[in-house]
């Protein structure tokens, strides 16, 4: 994305969470209706340990700064268009917190969403080569050609892995393991025992936060800073 000042990118950040509020209230029912069917609902994680923690040893960070105690986490779906609609927030957050906090992402498709947790099978097979965030963007930069269909996109995402210059074997292999399949529901299961009842929610040192402009997503990460 070019840049064009930051005025002009807050200016749109604006007016993208607020759309974003308004598609979630519009949807919120479905949504709910959807993740209570998606979630359903052990306290116990496919690991063995209990359910509910918002970070665990092998969550994927976008940011990672080791000597920050500071962790926003967001649980998300690929093919959610209000996760779309505050991806740039997130991106223009990352770029000015991103020394300075970590940026955790966990998975959360939808049952609603044909090929969110297809989506997020590509993605994490594209992490297990290192290359997460190529992926993560793509996905979000290429929704609209392929989200809220009734079609499998296992071709298109195996197009983006080849883009990526993946290995393409390792990437297959990894799509298909039914460990990959485990590694989004312990999201799921997560998100669930949280309180998760749609995307994207947003969590900051644990506890769940609920934005409503990028303004209070900066105020929230400032106080977290300031209190260490």
């Amino acid at each position: 994305m070019k840049m064009k000042g930051l005025g002009s990118i807050l200016a749109n950040t604006r007016v993208l969470l607020t759309l974003f509020v308004i598609a979630v209230a519009t949807v919120g029912t479905v949504v709910f209706l959807s993740v209570r069917d998606a979630g359903s609902t052990s306290d116990i994680a496919l690991d063995g340990s209990p359910a509910g923690q918002t970070v665990r040893e092998n969550s994927h960070r976008l940011n990672s700064v080791p000597d920050s105690d500071i962790y926003f986490v967001e649980f998300l779906d690929f093919e959610c268009e209000g996760c779309r609609a505050v991806y740039p927030a997130i991106e223009q957050l990352r770029a000015e917190y991103g020394t300075r906090v970590n940026f955790v992402l966990r998975y959360f498709p939808l049952r609603s969403h044909f090929n969110a947790e297809r989506a997020a099978r590509a993605v994490e097979a594209a992490a297990q080569q290192g290359q997460l965030e190529p992926m993560y963007r793509k996905m979000y930069d290429t929704q609209t050609e392929w989200g809220e269909q009734q079609t499998a996109a296992d071709d298109v995402f195996r197009g983006f892995a080849q883009q990526l210059d993946l290995d393409m074997s390792a990437f297959d292999a990894t799509y298909n393991d039914p460990a990959t399949l485990e590694r989004i529901q312990l999201d799921i299961a997560d998100g669930t025992a949280l309180g998760v009842q749609g995307t994207p929610t947003f969590f900051l040192n644990g506890e769940r936060i609920q934005p409503r402009s990028y303004e209070d997503l900066t105020t929230a990460l400032d106080q977290a800073l300031a209190r260490g």
